[in-house]
């Protein structure tokens, strides 16, 4: 009996913070998840109606968007699964096809942005499409940032990992932007945010300190979305003549 006490007085028992922890190790698949979901969510709304039953139809070129862009969450479950199952070298190894996506997506998010921009106006005469192409045109630019970065620091995983977190963040305003209040408001960035800051905290559970990614990072971030929403809002002539050039 005195051997069976002493065993248990010694084995390790489930803790939720610090490293090694469930926050530790269930964090980044936890938010792969939630990203999934928030996505669903988001583009619930708008779908149907504009997609899948539109009338009059949308652009071929649509379906190609909504198709690498819903892989890349799908992507980005699949590699935090890797990871959470020790599975590193697999991880590795399809990251090269994470890379090949990303470099896709990007210039494929600007196109679609002049494609359908060009739609929404002549064939939906729509209004406000010219200002608001700076949206599309800031995230494609952010993701692309973010995502290159992780790749170039890739043997850094404290580094990789925020900065691959943060860049398929920076896709997310587009699925909280098609809840009407939201975008009505211009809170569709804030919302964004909020997803990254659970990072934020993940490191204070975690390593009771803030990784100066996320240091670096989110004052950008804000800073850069409060001059986009400005830039939108406002109508800036600087960015209408531009944004009327492109779609002619």
């Amino acid at each position: 009996m005195a051997t069976v006490s002493q065993s248990a007085a010694v084995r390790p028992g489930v803790h939720f913070s610090g490293r090694g922890g469930f926050v530790d190790q269930y964090f980044y698949f936890a938010m792969s998840l939630l990203v999934a979901g928030l996505v669903v969510w988001g583009f619930s709304h708008t779908v149907e109606q504009n997609l899948i039953h539109a009338a009059p139809p949308r652009p071929l070129l649509l379906w190609f968007h909504g198709a690498a862009f819903s892989m890349w969450v799908l992507f980005f479950i699949f590699q935090s699964m890797l990871v959470r199952t020790h599975n590193v070298k697999w991880h590795m190894f399809f990251g090269w096809f994470g890379a090949a996506l990303a470099t896709v997506m990007a210039p494929l998010g600007i196109t679609i942005s002049i494609v359908m921009g060009r739609f929404d106006i002549h064939t939906l005469r729509e209004t406000g499409v010219d200002s608001f192409m700076i949206v599309p045109w800031y995230d494609m630019v952010a993701f692309a940032t973010f995502i290159s970065l992780a790749f170039l620091w890739r043997k850094k995983p404290e580094y990789h990992r925020r900065l691959i977190f943060i860049g398929t963040c920076c896709l997310l305003d587009a699925a909280f932007g098609r809840q009407d209040y939201l975008f009505n408001h211009n809170l569709y960035f804030w919302c964004m945010d909020g997803v990254i800051f659970l990072g934020v905290l993940r490191d204070l559970v975690v390593n009771r300190s803030v990784h100066k990614v996320y240091l670096v990072a989110l004052p950008v971030l804000i800073v850069c979305q409060m001059f986009v929403v400005h830039t939108y809002a406002s109508a800036s002539p600087w960015w209408m003549r531009i944004a009327d050039g492109v779609l002619g």
